[in-house]
């Protein structure tokens, strides 16, 4: 049965040497089908580096340029394989980027939010949607390692994994 696997990046943060990114998707993502980026490139030459090495979709993030916000949405929902996927970056005010990303989709039965915004990867349900935070390839602020999920889609089973590595 054919399944679709898609990577998914957050808070890459790379303002100067764009070229990096394409660094991280020919060594982690070369199997993947497309990549899901939930905001936090910080430059627009981020974005347009993955566009031309996998299909993309994404949602800008509180740190990004004019040109990436004017390009992306701050939130949207994409239907794969059957399943509808809530992304948002997760910054705002109050409680924590799960919950605000969880806000945000709260009456659209979805059945998937992916976020970013506090560098921390996650895997976890709430309220029977699951909950999906990567981490950063990149910029892992407080964590020990660098981290990005793979998920895998069928028609009746979802495959969610964080891989952690060391950027050396």
């Amino acid at each position: 049965m054919r399944y679709l696997k898609i990577g998914i990046i957050s808070d890459t943060h790379i303002t100067k040497h764009c070229e990096n990114i394409n660094k991280i998707i020919d060594r982690y993502f070369k199997d993947v089908d497309m990549i899901i980026h939930v905001g936090d490139f910080d430059s627009m030459d981020v974005v347009n580096n993955i566009k031309k090495k996998k299909k993309f979709v994404g949602v800008f993030g509180n740190n990004d340029s004019s040109a990436v916000k004017q390009y992306l949405k701050e939130k949207d929902i994409i239907s794969i394989e059957g399943y509808k996927i809530g992304m948002f970056h997760g910054h705002g005010e109050k409680k924590n980027a799960m919950d605000r990303a969880y806000d945000q989709f709260k009456d659209s039965k979805v059945d998937i939010i992916i976020f970013g915004h506090s560098h921390q990867p996650i895997i976890k349900t709430k309220n029977k949607i699951l909950m999906l935070n990567p981490g950063s390839p990149s910029r892992k602020l407080k964590e020990r390692w660098y981290s990005y999920i793979i998920l895998e889609l069928e028609k009746k089973k979802i495959q969610a994994r964080i891989v952690f590595f060391n950027n050396k």
